[in-house]
């Protein structure tokens, strides 16, 4: 045990061991700074802590004063009496109830079927929805589909119930 404790002791071993030591030193640092890097270019912190933070010091979920605005946004579209407006309120509520329901973990490519996997739990009008959707279906794929104010109103407000249900606005 003593020649072994002895040799780890030897100057000219520590001095052939001198390249190997900086070579893992260097290596560390990379590995570090690759981290540092990864943590820093990557959404990650986002979700793991500031996302969480938010929500603790506010008492509402993450993005809900953004969700807030876009809500007004399309509500004042109706300000105006331009139906392609109307249509286009319509189209962003969806996209956002689209947004907020891929979020919330509904994985399908489309809204449709994340609306059919959605249960009366989560949006208790989960059928008006559907016909809102199938509203603004209407207006994407028929471009002679006409809406009249009363109709944009109609739709909106089970958007609306929708997102009150889900507590966004």
């Amino acid at each position: 045990m003593n020649e072994f404790l002895s040799s780890i002791n030897d100057q000219k071993l520590q001095a052939d061991l001198l390249p190997m030591k900086i070579a893992f030193i260097v290596t560390g640092f990379i590995f570090l700074a690759f981290l540092v890097w990864a943590v820093l270019r990557t959404q990650w912190k986002n979700f793991r802590f500031i996302f969480d933070l938010t929500e603790f010091l506010s008492y509402r979920a993450y993005g809900y004063s953004r969700v807030t605005r876009q809500w007004e946004r399309i509500k004042s579209r109706l300000q105006t009496p331009n139906e392609a407006e109307y249509k286009l309120a319509l189209m962003e509520a969806d996209d956002i109830l689209g947004n907020i329901l891929l979020r919330i973990g509904f994985t399908q490519l489309t809204l449709a079927e994340r609306l059919k996997n959605v249960t009366e739990a989560i949006i208790p009008n989960i059928q008006e929805v559907a016909q809102a959707h199938a509203v603004r279906n209407n207006i994407v794929h028929d471009p002679d589909y006409h809406l009249t104010l009363e109709q944009a109103r109609k739709t909106l407000g089970v958007y609306e119930d929708a997102f009150r249900a889900l507590d966004l606005i």
